[in-house]
């Protein structure tokens, strides 16, 4: 009898076991596939050995890069769409590591003070429209107010509108009365920017607030700045320890940290203090230039913009005398660039967007090439070195499988000319083509 019970009991299971392996075929099947997309490529820029290959295949499928190899050698799978792009040159998208996407150029100093919050962030879903259609997937926004950046990247990752891939530091660290306060008001409002912080452990705080509502790094203010009233660019404003403390409290979170430094001893305090990058780094000395050579960090200097400021900047609002500090600053930071690259230091692409117009960021590709850089040492700023600040290089800045398809086409050889990245004909992000708006 319990053998008999026991067989019953077996076929049953067995019975269930056939079931549910008949229905997991058909759930599986009912399973979308991912597409698988092959782009023939006329030219293709290899980022990582920072060569220009011809007549290559880069195969997709999803939104990440599959394959890529010699047409000849490689096979493009039956079904797949094919993208021909062979009278063109193909390369990984561009990244921005200073970027303000909430930011407007036309509107500077006293003329920005009308400018809510809110809608500063909706500026930026056409900035970041505008961006992406440039060319630029990824960027990195170093400054915004009240979390506007967060909002924003998160908008983008919900697909609630286009944009590039995008990591953010929220409101940036300074002191009160310094580069990252607002210094327009007069004192009966006791206005204070959210991300003042004085003393090492109020600092520290405020990194620890930042993150809780969402930044993906820490900017702070270690020196004073061209746009803001009342101080000088080159003086420093946060000291050694105030820095110390937040790098190491940001580090210990998993952020790294990006110093706005245009004077000597900020710069070099910064790199003691261990931030991951400086921004700027106008009046970079030998000593600073050996610093970050030795300890690796990097150094993203906007050396664009002096253009639009000078040119543009008294219709759009920017102070006297932030012109005046500009007038000063421009050339030096140019050649100071020069001289950095010259001395080993580590570069990455970086523009400051919102200061000028959002979409012309590849304008500074002419100038990396005019202080010191080849056309592909520029390009390499603003792919693999870029991706390695950010901490991206297993996601973006090389046409390799593994990374996200995240490629834009061009006519001419950037290699050989990085200017022709200003007029870019086609982009793609996460293996979709990007919907242009003056299509």
């Amino acid at each position: 009898m319990r053998n008999s019970r026991l067989g019953v009991r077996h076929r049953a299971v067995f019975a269930a076991l056939a079931f549910g392996s008949v229905v997991g075929s058909l759930l599986a099947a009912a399973e979308p596939v991912a597409p698988v997309v092959a782009i023939r490529a006329g030219k293709m820029i290899d980022t990582v050995a920072g060569v220009t290959l011809e007549n290559q295949v880069i195969v997709i499928e999803g939104e990440r890069i599959k394959a890529v190899g010699p047409a000849a050698s490689t096979t493009i799978p039956p079904g797949a769409a094919v993208i021909d792009w062979s009278k063109l040159a193909v390369l990984p998208g561009l990244i921005d590591a200073h970027t303000h996407l909430t930011g407007d150029a036309t509107k500077h100093g006293y003329s920005a003070l009308g400018i809510s919050n809110m809608r500063a962030a909706l500026y930026g879903v056409r900035a970041a429209r505008l961006t992406l259609e440039a060319g630029f997937t990824t960027v990195r926004n170093v400054g915004a107010d009240d979390f506007g950046d967060v909002a924003l990247r998160d908008g983008i990752n919900d697909g609630d509108y286009p944009g590039p891939r995008m990591l953010v530091s929220g409101n940036p660290l300074g002191i009160k009365g310094g580069h990252c306060d607002n210094n327009l008001l007069p004192p009966e409002y006791n206005d204070v920017s959210r991300g003042v912080a004085d003393g090492p452990w109020a600092a520290r705080a405020k990194v620890r607030e930042m993150v809780k509502y969402g930044a993906d790094l820490i900017k702070i203010c270690a020196s004073g700045g061209v746009l803001s009233k009342g101080d000088e660019s080159g003086a420093q404003q946060y000291t050694l320890e105030e820095m110390q403390a937040i790098v190491a409290e940001a580090h210990k979170l998993g952020r790294k940290v990006a110093a706005h430094a245009h004077g000597t001893s900020s710069i070099r305090d910064a790199i003691i203090a261990g931030v991951d990058s400086i921004e700027h780094a106008s009046l970079i000395d030998d000593e600073g230039i050996r610093l970050a050579r030795e300890k690796g960090t990097y150094l993203v200097m906007d050396i664009y913009n002096d253009d639009y400021i000078l040119q543009e900047g008294e219709k759009v609002g920017i102070l006297p005398e932030s012109l005046a500090k500009e007038r000063a600053l421009g050339q030096l930071q140019r050649d100071n660039f020069r001289k950095a690259f010259l001395g080993g230091d580590k570069m990455a692409f970086g523009t400051d967007a919102g200061v000028y117009p959002h979409g012309d960021n590849a304008k500074q590709f002419y100038y990396m090439v005019k202080y010191g850089m080849t056309n592909m040492q520029a390009i390499q700023a603003a792919t693999i070195n870029a991706a390695d600040l950010l901490g991206w290089k297993n996601r973006v800045g090389s046409l390799s499988p593994g990374k996200f398809a995240d490629i834009i086409a061009v006519e001419g050889d950037p290699g050989k000319d990085a200017t022709v990245l200003t007029k870019v004909k086609f982009v793609m992000k996460g293996g979709k083509m990007v919907q242009r708006s003056d299509n």
